[in-house]
């Protein structure tokens, strides 16, 4: 069987910048039930019978009727939950390639898709990302909890396949695609293909897991087949619109742009704990145009002491040529700019073990806690060191991971910053056994100078927008390095002379030397463009004190501001932060709004679904 082709980015919208605010303004505040009607009656209007509709007497030319959102037999319905895009990425490739095999398709973000349409599904695929401990992706949760509940339908008549997408350094490695597939299962429906599991290196089980959904989809129409068998496959594209002209410019996760370093700050003082780096870019609107709210994908390159280092602890020549997937580079070319150096995986640690002959390396796999901790506190080159194992360069470039991007939320404005791009990165760096160890792409930016240049590329986020009333008011809470995008949010409204209100919560160890982007906050302060500020500095008192507590003690007067209407988001750390503020709301819809603990979920559930409460966490 031939794979298809590696999986492509999504061509860019076939709208400008104007027309993409234009149509976020008006669909912002819409509800799904809306957003369905919508999308009928524009698809209406795009039919060749749109140009043909009737005219009454009167001469106003009657719209054609919207086409229902119900999920006819033959269509397949593609359903995705994606927190940083790679989901969606994949998604979009399944749906252009059914369009090309002639298949009728639909695709959704799992938030979009109208759940009592479940029961009537034929064929369904889902792609969703598996977050921290095991946790949705925060635009699948309703999708997910729906499934999971008491609610959810037999389908007897459902045929289906899931492909999940995590990071095997984690102990629930795509634990939420083993759930939905085992619950699809259990509800009655029919498995297309095996449940598939991608690693980091997601083209490796999608591209195949893609090749077999697809073959199987096909079996289940005859006709279809044999004229596919015979060469008379449908024109590419019956699903997804044309790229626009010039489309190709734009920078994408597989060509991105070179942007030039115009300033590397260090916005933490002397004596801090961390390093935090502000990056202003100098971009080329063309390839690299954003909007607030979005992310920048960072191709790294490895430091080159961490590549020589890494040589040397495996004995193998730099110089050594390989060819791999139709590339050939000198091997410390692959790992320099191809393979990841700086996060362990468990095939990586199995296969160590095995070469090794380890005893100590094979109890500590044999622990789930104590492998878990391995992953996460030790680097590849401590690995190295500490169990030596003999590597030929084919095998052990085999073994490593794909180096992927990094994404890092937007911290500026165009309509206040122009033809720039401004960044907030915390320099990753661990005190190992035998030295520093740094994270691979935030090595990469500390460490560049004025004139130098990243690799970059835009990766959208529609669940994290400014509402299209500027007259409603917002609350963001954003402590250390995710107080960046809500720089760009104040920005943004300042520029277009907003009439909504900003309230910020920021927290971080010590005022003294970890207060970001300080002096610009008391101007804001001072100018009223920023209205309110709570600071939570957990070193500073003889208690810590962090942004959920701050949220607390104001808990009355931010019940008031959401009663009357204001957006709330939260951006920064997954794992603790996220989730101890989100417990701090429902504490909040509690006691100031006298909502019992179901009642309060479903509230905060309810400002997510009319995108009042968003999260960019991770």
């Amino acid at each position: 069987m031939t794979l298809p082709p590696p999986l492509p980015s999504a061509p860019p919208l076939p709208l400008d910048a104007e027309r993409r605010a234009l149509l976020e303004r008006l669909t912002r505040d819409l509800d799904a039930a809306t957003l369905w009607w919508l999308s009928g009656f524009l698809a209406g209007l795009a039919s060749p019978a749109a140009g043909k509709a009737s005219t009454p007497a009167g001469g106003a030319e009657t719209p054609p009727a919207p086409a229902r959102p119900e999920a006819a037999a033959e269509t397949l319905t593609v359903v995705y939950g994606s927190q940083t895009g790679n989901a969606r990425r994949v998604a979009e490739a399944l749906f252009t390639a059914a369009g090309e095999r002639g298949l009728k398709a639909r695709l959704l973000r799992a938030d979009a898709y109208p759940l009592a349409e479940l029961k009537r599904e034929t064929r369904l695929l889902i792609v969703i990302s598996t977050q921290g401990d095991g946790d949705p992706p925060d635009d699948a949760r309703g999708f997910v909890e729906h499934l999971a509940g008491r609610r959810a339908p037999r389908l007897e008549g459902l045929h289906y396949a899931v492909l999940g997408l995590g990071d095997s350094s984690y102990p629930k490695f795509c634990e939420v695609g083993r759930v939905l597939d085992a619950r699809l299962a259990e509800l009655g429906g029919t498995r297309l293909t095996p449940l598939g599991e991608a690693d980091v290196d997601i083209d490796t089980v999608a591209r195949p897991w893609l090749a077999g959904v697809l073959q199987a989809l096909e079996a289940l129409r005859p006709a279809l087949s044999a004229a596919l068998a015979g060469g008379d496959a449908p024109q590419a594209g019956r699903n997804a619109a044309a790229a626009p002209s010039g489309a190709g410019l734009a920078a994408s996760r597989e060509h991105p742009a070179e942007a030039e370093v115009l300033v590397n700050l260090r916005l933490t003082g002397r004596g801090s704990d961390r390093d935090i780096r502000h990056l202003e870019f100098a971009i080329d609107p063309a390839r690299l145009d954003y909007l607030p709210g979005d992310a920048a994908g960072v191709w790294p390159r490895q430091d080159p002491a961490l590549v020589a280092a890494v040589l040397e602890a495996t004995g193998l020549d730099g110089d050594t040529e390989l060819t791999l997937e139709g590339e050939t580079l000198p091997l410390h070319r692959w790992l320099g700019e191809r393979r990841e150096l700086t996060r362990l995986h468990r095939p990586l640690l199995k296969a160590q073990a095995e070469r090794s002959g380890s005893a100590a390396l094979a109890r500590l796999l044999a622990d789930a806690d104590a492998s878990a901790a391995l992953l996460r506190d030790t680097s590849l080159l401590d690995l190295l060191l500490d169990h030596p194992a003999p590597w030929s360069a084919e095998a052990f470039l085999r073994q490593l991971r794909p180096l992927s991007p990094r994404l890092y939320s937007i911290a500026s404005s165009r309509a206040a910053v122009g033809d720039e791009l401004h960044l907030t990165v915390r320099h990753e760096v661990f005190e190992g056994p035998r030295g520093l160890r740094h994270g691979a792409a935030s090595h990469h930016l500390a460490t560049l100078t004025e004139g130098d240049s990243a690799r970059l590329f835009i990766e959208r986020n529609e669940r994290f927008r400014l509402p299209a009333d500027d007259s409603r008011n917002l609350v963001m809470v954003g402590p250390g390095t995710g107080i960046a995008p809500f720089r760009a949010f104040v920005q943004h409204r300042v520029a277009a002379g907003a009439r909504g209100r900003h309230w910020l919560f920021f927290g971080n160890p010590r005022f003294r030397t970890d207060f970001l982007y300080q002096t610009e906050w008391q101007k804001a302060l001072k100018a009223g463009q920023l209205h309110r500020l709570d600071l939570a500095f957990s070193r500073d008192g003889a208690e810590k004190v962090y942004v959920q507590h701050r949220l607390a003690a104001q808990g009355a007067e931010l019940w008031r501001w959401l009663q009357e209407g204001a957006h709330l988001y939260v951006c920064g750390d997954a794992s603790r932060m996220a989730k101890d503020v989100h417990a701090a709301l429902l504490a909040i819809a509690g006691q100031h709004g006298g909502l019992e603990p179901d009642a309060a979920a479903d509230y905060l559930a309810g400002l997510e679904r009319a995108g009042r409460y968003a999260r960019d966490v991770y």
